[in-house]
């Protein structure tokens, strides 16, 4: 898995496309999200921040990513070729996803420290960190099984859009407007109850078994896009 994970990290910083569509574009907006926080805090709060820049860097810096890759490897038949190795389907899939999962934990952790020191630091950040982790497993799962769906890299930018699109739309619904009106459908929604959970662990004011509870539709989310996964990629015979 290793061997695998550190040559998909040199195809990554030699493709310089995948590193500004991918990369530098999500940590950019998240930065003006950072530099015009005062502006945004009375849109929303800083939680709301905390929640779009988990969002973002996740939408187009992991999902996007995963599903390009996944995609242009087996379009090369790299992935037939690593099929014909001792290593397992588990091994492959987790050994081309770490890149770029690394990559945006790494992005989310310095642009949240960021602005937890030019602002006020999370309530809690235990908690904060749970809904980072549990947005990046939903978005790998989404990534997994949107990947069935790519034909080429080329055809990632279109199948990608309504999932990239869609969570960065419904946190930034849920974490504007809150969840008093239409509770259930926002938090339902991908991306809705991990948006309400970090704002929750930013801004505090709830109580932790209280926003724990906001776990279950997310892990719901990993649970389908799971299932959807192994029903939709495509491997390429075992030799």
């Amino acid at each position: 898995m290793l061997s695998i994970a550190r040559s998909e990290l040199i195809q990554i910083f030699r493709n310089r496309s995948v590193l500004i569509t991918s990369f530098v574009m999500p940590l950019a907006i998240s930065t003006f999200f950072v530099y015009q926080h005062e502006v945004f805090t009375k849109i929303g709060s800083l939680g709301y921040i905390a929640a779009i820049v988990m969002f973002t860097v996740c939408a187009f810096g992991l999902y996007t990513s995963a599903v390009t890759t996944l995609a242009s490897r087996r379009q090369n038949l790299f992935l037939k070729r690593l099929r014909s190795t001792a290593a397992g389907d588990a091994s492959i899939l987790a050994g081309l996803v770490l890149p770029v999962t690394v990559i945006s934990l790494v992005q989310v952790a310095v642009i949240m420290i960021v602005l937890g020191t030019i602002t006020d630091t999370p309530a809690n950040v235990a908690l904060l960190v749970v809904a980072v982790l549990a947005s990046v497993a939903m978005m790998i799962g989404l990534g997994l099984a949107t990947a069935g769906l790519t034909n080429s890299p080329e055809h990632a930018q279109v199948t990608t859009l309504p999932v990239s699109l869609g969570v960065i739309a419904v946190a930034s619904w849920v974490g504007i407007s809150g969840t008093d009106e239409l509770t259930l459908l926002k938090r339902l929604l991908p991306g809705g109850s991990a948006t309400e959970l970090a704002v929750n662990a930013w801004n505090g004011g709830v109580a932790v078994t209280d926003s724990l509870l906001l776990l279950a539709p997310t892990l719901a989310w990993v649970v389908v896009a799971v299932v959807l996964a192994t029903r939709l990629f495509r491997w390429e015979p075992r030799r």
